[in-house]
């Protein structure tokens, strides 16, 4: 985060050039972040060739530029058991690495969410369990997993991309979700996501 006394636009100038499914869960819609655009009418984006599930019963796609190097939205975006120190998960959620080292194809994680009573729906524990199908360094990361909870069931497949443009990096990210619970109408928590993403980038002291 920020040094004392420094704010994002400081911090960005003195650079120069350089978890989501628990909304849709909790059936939550999160506010758009800014500059980001949410539709379902675009090409599907991909990682390596592959992407989200087409025949999905939601879909969901947005994009935001960060004003942040590459490297440090990387660092963030794959340090996946640090995501709940940046973002702002609407339950208490915990995330465990299942296997060491740097985040790379074959990499799994479980994702814990602890939901409160939200009639109709029960309180109880959702586990998302993603496993990497896809990693390109610097460039995209594709996962695939269920979320299961009482009575919840879903089948959901996320891609990210990162393209470096001029003052920072665009971060595109689209998600599919397939099951009987799956939410047309969500915006699956990319929203906040993505927000979440830029705020903490934008305010990591350069390295």
């Amino acid at each position: 985060m920020s040094s004392a006394g420094s704010s994002p636009r400081r911090l960005i100038g003195a650079c120069g050039v350089l978890l989501a499914v628990p909304l849709a869960v909790l059936g939550a819609t999160a506010a758009p972040a800014q500059a980001a655009q949410g539709t379902t009418s675009q090409a599907a984006l991909t990682c390596q060739g592959q992407g989200v599930d087409r025949t999905a019963k939601a879909r969901y796609r947005s994009e935001i530029v960060i004003h942040a190097p590459l490297h440090t939205i990387w660092n963030l975006q794959t340090d996946v058991e640090d995501w709940p120190s940046w973002q702002k998960p609407a339950a208490p959620m915990t995330i465990k690495r299942l296997d060491p080292g740097p985040l790379r194809k074959h990499s799994r994680f479980r994702a814990t969410i602890q939901l409160p009573p939200n009639p109709p729906a029960p309180p109880g524990t959702v586990v998302i369990s993603s496993t990497v199908r896809q990693l390109q360094h610097g460039k995209c990361i594709r996962w695939t997993g269920p979320a299961d909870g009482p009575g919840y069931h879903i089948d959901g497949v996320h891609v990210w991309n990162f393209v470096k443009v001029p003052g920072g990096v665009l971060v595109r990210t689209e998600e599919s979700h397939s099951g009987e619970q799956a939410d047309p109408n969500s915006d699956m928590g990319l929203e906040a996501w993505l927000k979440d993403l830029k705020a903490a980038a934008e305010t990591r002291p350069c390295s």
